[in-house]
């Protein structure tokens, strides 16, 4: 076995991280990734020489130039990958019974923030069993259900912009400020809890970095429903509602259009 590493010189964010480690899954050869994006380094622990990880690397432009190869004795287990299974389905969960609450109450109430929060956490749950799907299987796969998942989450978002227009140039009433902030906070809540969990687990995994950068957008999401429903408490009017069921979706589009490009 053999230890070998790269600096990255372009590798300082997870959407490079997932590129290389997509480049280099096809490898039987590759046992182990480890990566430190502050540093941009990538250390391989493979059997046989390095030349064709090497290739594969610099194949994508990023920078790539081999430090040192040297021999180890470095155990590879499954440890990691069953731990980050348990989170996963933890806030998998959770993502998953806010979203049909949420649903729920944004009907009940009219609220187009709280639907669109719900599509938003439905979003998640998807991104959460991608991740957990992930997680043992080659890369081929993940490139096909991450393409599924993002095309699914763009047409949520386009449905939810034309819902936004319609409500718009139409006479919808003025949503039930008190659900929207209940609400809302308690999925404020959720999310909190889910990060907690994410960063407990102090993964280095790329999928589990994706889970809490989707979760921490939650807690905006989440925060903009309640702030747009005490604007609606004194101000009597369903544009503010309108608006951060507007920017919810853009989140949507937004994590949408970051797992297309990660799946390509």
């Amino acid at each position: 076995m053999y230890k070998t590493e790269f600096n990255i010189s372009k590798m300082d964010c997870p959407s490079e991280e997932q590129l290389v480690r997509m480049k280099l899954q096809g490898f039987k050869s590759v046992r182990k990734l480890e990566f430190d994006l502050s540093a941009r380094r990538l250390v391989v622990i493979h059997e046989g020489d390095a030349h064709e990880i090497d290739a594969a690397l610099d194949s994508l432009n990023l920078g790539s130039k081999l430090q040192y190869t040297k021999s180890t004795e470095e155990p590879v287990g499954m440890e990691g990958d069953e731990r980050d299974k348990k989170v996963l389905i933890y806030v998998l969960i959770i993502n998953a019974a806010f979203f049909l609450i949420e649903a729920v109450s944004g009907i009940f109430s009219r609220s187009l923030g709280l639907l669109a929060d719900s599509l938003d956490m439905l979003a998640d749950a998807l991104v959460y069993g991608l991740s957990l799907y992930a997680i043992g299987h080659v890369a081929g796969k993940k490139k096909k259900i991450a393409r599924l998942s993002g095309y699914f989450q763009l047409a949520l978002a386009m449905a939810g912009f034309v819902e936004v227009i319609r409500r718009f140039t139409g006479s919808e009433q003025v949503p039930d400020f008190r659900t929207m902030i209940v609400v809302a906070l308690l999925a404020l809540i959720a999310n909190i809890v889910t990060l907690a969990i994410l960063t407990r687990s102090a993964s280095r995994e790329v999928h589990m970095k994706a889970s809490m950068i989707f979760t921490s957008n939650d807690i905006i999401a989440n925060a903009g429903v309640i702030a747009a429903g005490i604007i609606v408490f004194f101000s009597g009017s369903r544009i503010p509602d309108l608006i951060i069921g507007a920017l919810v979706f853009g989140l949507v589009a937004r994590g949408a259009y970051r797992i297309l490009k990660l799946s390509r």
